[in-house]
C-alpha cells in the first residue's frame, strides 16, 4: 500500500508545536474548522493539529444527487474555516462537480447561520486548468468556479500550487496561496540526496519553478521540449539538458492520467538517466493513471494528500501530508499574522 508520511520537520526543519499551542490563550475570537467529505482525513489531521474538534457539518447526499448540509452546533461570529479539495473521492461516492457543490451549500448555509468569516480552505483547486481561453467558444471554468465561491459567500481562498498564477486574480477577495514545495524539496534531499541529481521541467511553462526547486536541492534542471495537440493528449520531444547516468527528478504541479508523466519519463531514460523519479504537489491520478504509470519506467512517485488517494494506487506512490502547512496557515489567518512568513516570502511561483 502507499504511505503517508508527516513531514516531522514541517517548514523550516523544527518540529510542529503540539496539538493545542497554535492559539495564544486568552484569545477572544472562536476558532472553527469542518471539513467536506473530499476532504475528511486532511480536516481532522488539520483540527488536531489546532487543538480544536472538527465541526460536523451534516453533510449527505440525497437520492436524486442534491447535496445537504446543517451545521450540528452554533457557528454564529465564529472563524469558520472549511476544508474541502474539489475533487472526487472514490470512498465518499463524490464526483469533482459533489465536491465543489457541497463546497458551495457549506459556505452558504454559515453565511446565512451568522459566521464571522468564512474561509474555504481548498488545498485542490478543481479546474484551476481552464484558466484561459485556448479556442473560440470555451468557457474559462476556473473564474466561473471563482464567482460561485464568492457568491456563495467566501471571506477568503486558501489554496496550493495552483496550476497557472493568473486565477488569484480572479477573486475579488483574497487568496492565500501556498505552497508545498518546502515540504517537497526536503523530501528528495532527504532520500535521493544531491549528488548526482537533475531536476526535470516537463514543459516550459514549469521551467520556471523546475529553476527555483533545482536551487534549493542544490542541483541542475534541464527541460523536456513537449507538445500538447489536445486536451489530456501530451506528446514528449526531446530533452534540453545533460540527464546521461543522473538521477532524474521530474517536477510538476498535477499528475492526472499519468500519460503525459509516463511518456517524459521514457524520454529522460532513452536520454540516459540512471534513474528517474516524479514529484508533485497534487495527485489526481483520474482514469487509468494507475496501470498507466506502473507500465512507465518511474522508479518512484511522490505527491500530498491534496487530493485523497484512491485505492489499487501502486506501491511507487508516496503520499506526503502538507496538514503542518494548512495549520500554520490556518493560524495565522485567524490570528491575523503574516501568512507569507511561513515561505519567507518565497511562494510567488509564477
Amino acid at each position: 500500500m502507499s504511505s503517508l508520511e508527516t513531514q516531522a520537520g514541517g517548514i523550516g526543519g523544527s518540529n510542529p508545536p503540539a496539538a493545542g499551542t497554535f492559539i495564544p490563550a486568552g484569545y477572544d475570537k472562536r476558532l472553527m474548522i469542518a471539513s467536506g467529505r473530499a476532504s475528511l482525513d486532511l480536516g481532522t489531521r488539520i483540527a488536531e493539529r489546532l487543538g480544536v474538534g472538527l465541526t460536523d457539518a451534516g453533510l449527505k447526499t440525497f437520492s436524486d444527487g442534491e447535496m445537504y448540509c446543517r451545521y450540528r452546533d452554533s457557528i454564529r461570529g465564529a472563524d469558520l474555516f472549511i476544508v474541502q479539495s474539489t475533487c472526487g473521492s472514490a470512498s465518499e461516492g463524490l464526483t469533482v462537480n459533489d465536491a465543489l457543490m457541497e463546497l458551495l451549500v457549506m459556505v452558504h448555509a454559515a453565511k446565512h447561520a451568522s459566521a464571522h468569516r468564512i474561509i474555504a480552505v481548498t488545498p485542490w483547486y478543481g479546474y484551476s486548468r481552464q484558466d484561459k481561453k485556448s479556442a473560440p467558444r470555451e468557457p474559462i471554468s476556473a473564474r466561473l468556479v471563482a464567482e460561485l465561491l464568492e457568491t456563495a459567500g467566501i471571506d477568503r481562498l486558501v489554496t496550493m500550487d495552483l496550476h497557472a498564477g493568473q486565477v488569484q486574480g480572479f477573486f475579488s477577495r483574497p487568496v492565500d496561496h501556498m505552497t508545498a514545495m518546502p515540504i517537497l524539496t526536503q523530501y528528495v534531499q532527504d532520500r535521493l540526496g544531491t549528488e548526482n541529481l537533475v531536476i526535470i521541467a516537463p514543459d516550459a511553462g514549469r521551467a520556471k519553478l523546475a529553476r527555483k526547486f533545482a536551487q534549493k536541492v542544490g542541483a541542475p534542471y534541464a527541460l523536456l521540449e513537449k507538445e500538447r495537440p489536445a486536451h489530456q493528449v501530451a506528446q514528449t520531444g526531446y530533452v534540453i539538458g545533460d540527464v546521461q547516468g543522473k538521477i532524474a527528478v521530474i517536477l510538476d504541479d498535477i499528475i492526472n492520467t499519468g500519460g503525459t508523466l509516463g511518456a517524459a519519463a521514457q524520454a529522460v531514460m532513452d536520454e540516459g538517466a540512471k534513474e528517474v523519479y516524479a514529484v508533485a504537489t497534487h495527485g489526481v491520478f483520474s482514469g487509468e493513471a494507475f496501470a498507466t504509470l506502473g507500465r512507465s519506467p518511474l522508479a518512484g512517485i511522490v505527491v500530498t494528500d491534496t487530493v485523497p488517494l484512491r485505492d489499487g494506487a501502486p506501491d511507487t506512490i508516496t503520499v506526503l501530508t502538507c496538514a503542518d502547512t494548512l495549520t500554520d496557515s490556518v493560524r495565522r489567518i485567524f490570528t491575523d499574522d503574516s501568512v507569507s512568513e511561513i515561505f519567507q516570502g518565497e511562494n510567488q511561483l509564477f
